[in-house]
């Protein structure tokens, strides 16, 4: 357990006595420097995915090129004694003989540990935008997850990159087997998704079962390696691995999918099974980082959205909308046709290039804000046609580290009507910049951070940031001559809350599909399509919606403090710096970091 107080009587004095960033070296700081960079390796080598995500699949580990992560129950049980082994280790460091960063670095990782730990102690399960109680979903599982990987991840420039390609092709069908064989596990467990969930993952999975020559692993390298000139027979061989490999795997898939399917309950939750109270309880810690209740959590989300549902009716109100309540004035802007883009593959491009102008004009701002910025390049692109349908509605990837790609914001065009132009701008915000973009980027750029520091994520700090980055766009000005968007941004914080009464409804108070779609329709005005793709993507990650506003909260609260307790020695940049130098934390060793650096600044 964390001592908080002990937290930010050493960060203040750490503080006070070093620059920001700066690192005061101990002996036991050199010994954990040497346990990172061996977890990172390790953690590298156990997902050979991130090496190549992160540009690190070159040198001594060229050959993670070839490879992608083990699903086999091998391979979850190796995954699964690594994180005790390094648990084991990390309980030999001596934190009280660490540096003031140091202990933030360690508190972190070991944070990290723990949670995975909690997590695999269920026998079922994988893991989407957070930990999930289903291997395979619309969200989760390789059949959706590796094919976008190859294609846009894995760099075909030499003959060793198309030759590790199709290596990758065919471990992808062991990935399929692994999965397929894991679902059968759980499903005897009685853990299967809700029928819904396997509707939707069979409309995606029948989708990407093509023929060879049309299917996009075997297009991706016949057109790149014919790009770099290189032979043409790795596509035919690309062809020959996916119908002789690839395609089977993804039959066999295919056919245990519609074996639960057919015995599938409709029942949302998780609390429908035996260990279901316990998971979400472990997956609500995991990525809100916090010790709040379900209940708790409920409260906290009708609350706020009471008070922000204030604010979008004054709103409102100021252009002319005064009738019928929040939620429905908001869909009737929804069907206002001038601010729709047309659903066309034209008119999604048209959408997509206005999501660029608003990551370019908020640039020149940030330095208002900020002291440093990520060094990277951004844009924003759609989401693949392919796995439009289970697909989130926007999302972020960040960029190499060596910034050979850049990071990337996708939005889910599967219908134009669920994005009208007034929703876009704060969702560019929220996934690029000064959202996840700037924060992840100015941790993958900053040197005083161990790599591992640089890679490893809170949802509950992240997405909290990327939610507070909204809050700043607009007092940036970016919506002073755009009313509308101003009103996407508040709904969008409605939103949010509302995320937080519809998962612990989901998932605590035995909430169905159907009146969690309802409430998101009538709270906020959602096009009904879009809140049912939301609502069924908490169904497949319990808890991990709830991080989005409980992150929020920290920041502001944070924020609010500081101004509180400094007067006019606060500065936002030096706010943002202490919250952001130190990369992504849980969010009580934000609060500790923030309150160790306000009683620097009061001495």
């Amino acid at each position: 357990m964390l001592n908080r107080r002990d937290l930010i009587l050493s960060t203040a004095a750490g503080v006070a006595a070093l620059p920001l960033g700066a690192v005061a070296q101990t002996t036991e700081d050199t010994r954990l420097s040497t346990l990172f960079d061996a977890f990172m390796a390790e953690d590298l080598r156990h997902r050979p995915e991130g090496a190549t995500q992160l540009g690190l699949d070159i040198g001594v580990n060229a050959n993670l090129r070839f490879k992608l992560s083990d699903t086999s129950p091998e391979g979850i049980a190796s995954a699964k004694a690594l994180n005790a082994d390094q648990l084991r280790r990390l309980g030999d460091i001596n934190r009280a003989a660490l540096s003031t960063t140091a202990k933030v670095d360690y508190d972190s990782v070991l944070y990290t540990r723990r949670s995975s730990a909690a997590v695999q102690a269920f026998d079922f399960g994988g893991f989407g935008y957070g930990p999930s109680p289903y291997v395979v979903s619309q969200l989760t599982g390789a059949y959706q997850s590796t094919p976008d990987f190859l294609d846009t991840k894995h760099r075909i420039e030499t003959a060793a990159d198309a030759e590790a390609y199709l290596a990758r092709m065919e471990a992808y069908a062991g990935q399929l087997d692994g999965d397929t064989d894991r679902m059968a596990h759980d499903a005897a467990l009685d853990v299967s998704p809700p029928d819904f969930l396997l509707d939707t993952a069979l409309v995606q999975m029948t989708a990407s079962r093509t023929a060879p020559a049309d299917n996009p692993l075997v297009t991706s390298i016949a057109r790149r390696a014919a790009a770099k000139g290189l032979d043409a027979a790795y596509a035919t061989r690309a062809a020959a691995l996916y119908a002789d490999k690839v395609a089977p795997a993804l039959d066999r898939q295919i056919v245990q999918t519609r074996r639960q399917r057919d015995g599938a309950r409709h029942d949302a939750g998780v609390g429908q099974f035996k260990e279901g109270a316990a998971f979400y309880a472990a997956a609500l810690k995991t990525t809100t980082t916090t010790s709040l209740s379900p209940d708790e959590i409920h409260q906290i989300g009708l609350d706020q959205a009471g008070e922000i549902t204030a604010r979008l009716h004054g709103l409102l109100k100021a252009q002319g909308m005064s009738q019928g309540s929040v939620g429905e004035r908001i869909e009737a802007l929804y069907k206002d046709p001038a601010v729709i883009f047309a659903n066309t593959d034209e008119g999604k491009a048209a959408a997509i290039a206005y999501c660029n102008g608003r990551l370019a004009a908020i640039r020149p701002r940030l330095p208002s804000r900020f002291k440093r910025l990520p060094p990277y390049a951004f844009e924003v692109r759609r989401v693949p046609p392919a796995t439009e349908a289970g697909a989130a509605s926007a999302f972020s990837q960040g960029p190499a580290l060596d910034g050979s790609r850049p990071g990337l914001v996708y939005f889910n065009l599967h219908d134009s009507a669920e994005w009208p132009r007034w929703t876009l701008a704060t969702t560019v915000f929220h996934e690029g910049l000064p959202g996840h973009q700037l924060e992840g980027g100015l941790a993958l750029s900053n040197k005083a951070l161990p790599l591992i520091r640089k890679t490893m994520g809170f949802s509950g700090y992240a997405e909290g940031w990327a939610l507070y980055a909204e809050q700043l766009a607009d007092e940036m000005g970016m919506y002073d001559d755009d009313p509308l968007g101003r009103i996407g941004y508040l709904k969008f914080q409605l939103f949010r809350a509302g995320r937080c009464v519809v998962d612990t409804g989901i998932h605590h108070l035995g909430w169905s599909r159907e009146k969690a779609i309802d409430y998101f329709v009538a709270l906020d005005g959602d096009a009904r399509g879009f809140a049912t793709r939301e609502v069924e993507r908490y169904c497949s990650t319990p808890g991990q919606a709830c991080s989005y506003k409980l992150g929020h909260n920290t920041w502001t609260r944070a924020r609010a403090r500081a101004e509180s307790a400094l007067g006019a020695r606060y500065d936002i940049k030096d706010f943002h710096e202490v919250g952001l130098g130190r990369g992504r934390v849980p969010l009580e060793v934000l609060d500790g970091v923030i309150d160790g650096w306000i009683v620097s600044k009061s001495a």
